[in-house]
């Protein structure tokens, strides 16, 4: 491959980001004058390319949407079957790809024409997804607006609906989306509160990016996904009627990645193939549900209200089942009681 074509497909790569990209930044990256960028935006628009230009302090490039697919990329079928693909992904939170998803899934929805995108909604509109979980599902829409935003450093406003059952309109800095477990969350800067916020992505709606773009922020913690979990402990903490803790029957990593993320608690490993799993839950039932579907056996340690209703369900499963009482095994007591 020619040092040209190399250059013209890692330019064609950065475009494809959802931003705009000064010409100043991308002559950086590939390591040629700005002059070079130029010419090399000129051939991709006349290889079909919909590259667009806008003049300022605050302009750039950027890959827009056309009236035909771009040559190179992908027929028709091709395109729509990756997006509907994509959606379903981003939807449904399968655990490792989801934030892949999302941004492959922006990047594609930025160039599709017209008809095409119509094409992708129809057939969104028409399929009933099963959900894999119990967790809240998620507008891919809203994923691929929001990832947008985050890359061009632009304010988002959308309604949001509190765990109370509140409405009300924001307007934020998104700074990340974090994947923890089924659900999906937004970092952002809030800046009505003028403080940092997360808000959980299935209970907002009408996201729209306003164009105005903003210097990014340092936020508050290591990372996104360090916020997020520190966040959630805190609101656990304060809102928990109960704190449990229960021996798992299975490897830590395995046990964090099936309870859902941060949001669910700390597993702490004991042994390659046993855990200690401390949640603070507002609901029994919930919390024996989770260790029900994690599949290993379980000891519960504390508390008593939760061993009692472990037993409880053990024996409405075992007499749905078919079981007698003289099927069942002597009962342990409440502060060594396995369940699974």
């Amino acid at each position: 491959m020619s040092e040209t074509s190399a250059r013209l497909l890692n330019l064609l790569s950065l475009l494809q980001t959802p931003r705009e990209w000064p010409g100043r930044e991308l002559a950086d990256r590939l390591r040629v004058t700005t002059r070079t960028i130029r010419r090399d935006i000129e051939r991709l628009r006349e290889l079909g390319y919909p590259v667009h230009a806008t003049m300022g302090a605050e302009g750039g490039y950027r890959l827009a949407a056309g009236t035909a697919m771009p040559p190179l990329l992908l027929d028709d079928e091709e395109a729509v079957a990756i997006a509907v693909g994509l959606r379903s992904t981003a939807g449904h939170t399968i655990a490792g790809i989801e934030e892949a998803s999302v941004r492959a899934l922006a990047k594609l929805e930025q160039v599709l024409p017209t008809r095409l995108r119509r094409r992708v909604a129809t057939l969104g509109t028409a399929t009933v997804p099963m959900p894999s979980g119990d967790g809240p599902t998620v507008d891919p829409e809203h994923l691929a607006v929001l990832a947008a935003a985050i890359a061009n450093h632009e304010r988002v406003r959308f309604r949001y609906r509190a765990g109370a059952g509140g409405l009300s309109r924001r307007l934020v800095e998104p700074h990340r989306l974090v994947a923890a477990g089924r659900r999906w969350y937004l970092v952002a800067f809030d800046n009505d509160r003028d403080d940092w916020r997360i808000f959980r992505v299935d209970r907002l709606s009408e996201p729209f990016a306003t164009g105005a773009r903003t210097a990014p922020r340092e936020l508050p913690a290591a990372d996104a996904g360090a916020y997020v979990r520190e966040r959630m402990r805190g609101m656990a903490g304060m809102t928990a009627t109960y704190r449990a803790v229960a021996t798992v029957h299975g490897p830590a990593e395995e046990v964090a990645a099936r309870l859902g993320g941060p949001a669910a608690g700390r597993v702490e490993p004991l042994d390659e193939g046993s855990c200690r799993w401390h949640s603070a839950p507002d609901s029994l039932e919930w919390l024996a549900l989770r260790l029900a579907l994690l599949g290993r056996e379980f000891t519960v340690h504390e508390p008593a209200e939760l061993a009692g209703y472990v037993r409880e369900m053990g024996g409405r499963m075992m007499r749905a089942g078919g079981a007698t009482e003289t099927d069942a095994t002597p009962e342990p007591s409440s502060e060594n009681t396995p369940g699974g």
